[in-house]
């Protein structure tokens, strides 16, 4: 009779090849973006005809914009928990379903107070679906190709916005505002139903909680030729008592949670200002719409294929250092575009490497703390970061506007909105650092594949 093996749940998933579960799992994660994109871009594009409908100024449009980037900071900080506690699948179909079912009702929204309230509401789900698409992506992936499979999954968002994009210049004329919000809502229900078909559970944490019966299920359909006969899965990691938000500030989390709350809160701080004002301030440079909107089109499609590119890079590098370098590659092409907007082949190219360094950089917060933290605690930790960023995000906005008042010269801004990517570098580049000095039991073979990159690359 053959000896049962006992083999750590990412032992297993390293020492296989990539299967057909794993991809698609990875395009059910993929598809929970695209709809979040939608999501997130669908009011700018229903905006005028909202103003038409209820007869509201600009002014008074800007609360609901403002619920919805409050709602997903707030998601963020309460589904982590969640799903560090009850299972990341039925967090996740919940948060799905509480942005069907709220973008449904608010296309029968009949005043502006009405559509504030639903859009902070679905603003929670999707602050919610977010990290935990990058936790369970993050795994079911071999440490060897972990940032080159997840790193792609962010262009999920970009995807659903120009999805939302084409589709909006056929439905509102045919059929109203109303009808981009309810098919913003139909879509995610259709896909709550296969998430609860087809979604796995993270092994991991059906290990940590004792379900091995689950687990073995789940390992037969990545591994047929291999039964729990032969293969035991464990888990190498301590359990953590205690409410899990807790744990991210306990020793030998401390110190890294705050650089990754650092480094996420001023890269989206500088993101959120260059997507909601680099039109606007580029036009105050007396260039015209049309080249404006190019220009930022531009800069979202270096944005969107830069963490593509981070995520191969991290991979086969450092991912701190990767990471690092590419929120200062950010912020010299961002302080070198404040001189070059008089210049268009120039300022396309610098805006473009721009856009590059910010979307990869953007990912690669996300992936390094999904594996920053043990699995009782990645939801919460993933979701704090992203929490910590969105935060940064509404602040911001918030001084974009300020600053486009004051009528400060665009490249003294531009130059300005650099420095959050420098902070958020020496962040990245401490985490590393931090991490040699004070190792968690259970990562000698993480810190062996991320310190020594360095030196066996």
């Amino acid at each position: 009779m053959q000896a049962v093996q006992s083999v750590t749940v990412q032992t297993f998933i390293n020492n296989r090849k990539v299967s057909g579960f794993q991809i698609r799992t990875l395009i059910l994660c993929f598809l929970i973006l695209v709809l979040d994109g939608y999501d997130t871009v669908v009011l700018g594009l229903i905006a005028p005809a909202l103003k038409n409908h209820f007869g509201a100024s600009a002014a008074q449009l800007a609360p609901v914009f403002g619920a919805g980037f409050f709602g997903l900071a707030i998601g963020s900080f309460i589904f982590g928990p969640l799903a560090d506690r009850f299972g990341r699948k039925i967090t996740l179909i919940h948060a799905v379903l509480i942005f069907g079912v709220l973008s449904i009702i608010s296309s029968w929204s009949t005043s502006i107070g009405m559509l504030i309230a639903l859009r902070f509401l679905i603003g929670l789900g999707l602050g919610g679906a977010m990290p935990n698409v990058f936790t369970v992506a993050v795994e079911y992936c071999p440490d060897r190709l972990r940032s080159t499979l997840v790193a792609p999954l962010g262009c999920g968002i970009s995807a659903g916005g120009a999805v939302c994009g084409l589709v909006a210049s056929h439905m509102i004329g045919a059929f109203g505002w109303q009808s981009m919000l309810i098919l913003g809502g139909a879509l995610p229900l259709l896909l709550a139903v296969i998430l609860a078909i087809w979604l796995p559970e993270s092994m991991s944490y059906l290990v940590t909680r004792n379900r091995h019966l689950e687990a073995q299920a789940i390992m037969r359909r990545i591994a047929p030729d291999l039964s729990s006969a032969e293969i035991q899965l464990t888990c190498d990691e301590t359990p953590m008592p205690g409410f899990s938000v807790t744990q991210l500030l306990k020793r030998g989390l401390r110190g890294g949670t705050l650089l990754l709350w650092v480094t996420g809160f001023m890269a989206l701080l500088s993101i959120y200002f260059l997507v909601n004002w680099l039109t606007l301030l580029i036009q105050q440079n007396g260039v015209p719409f049309s080249q404006a909107s190019l220009m930022t089109a531009i800069y979202l499609t270096g944005h969107a294929l830069g963490s593509i590119l981070l995520g191969f890079l991290m991979d086969r590098t450092n991912p701190y250092h990767a990471v690092a370098g590419a929120f200062l590659f950010a912020a010299v092409g961002l302080t070198s575009f404040g001189h070059l907007t008089g210049l268009p082949a120039l300022a396309h190219v610098v805006l473009f490497v721009t856009g590059v360094g910010t979307g990869g950089a953007l990912t690669g917060i996300t992936i390094l703390s999904a594996v920053f933290y043990p699995t009782e605690a990645r939801a919460t930790g993933v979701a704090w970061t992203l929490g910590m960023g969105r935060v940064g995000g509404i602040v911001g906005s918030m001084i974009g506007g300020l600053m486009l008042a004051t009528h400060w010269p665009s490249a003294v801004t531009f130059a300005v909105v650099s420095i959050p990517f420098v902070v958020a570098a020496i962040s990245a580049y401490w985490l590393v650092v931090y991490r040699g000095r004070s190792p968690l039991p259970s990562e000698s073979h993480f810190l062996d594949v991320v310190v020594g990159q360095g030196n066996s690359r």
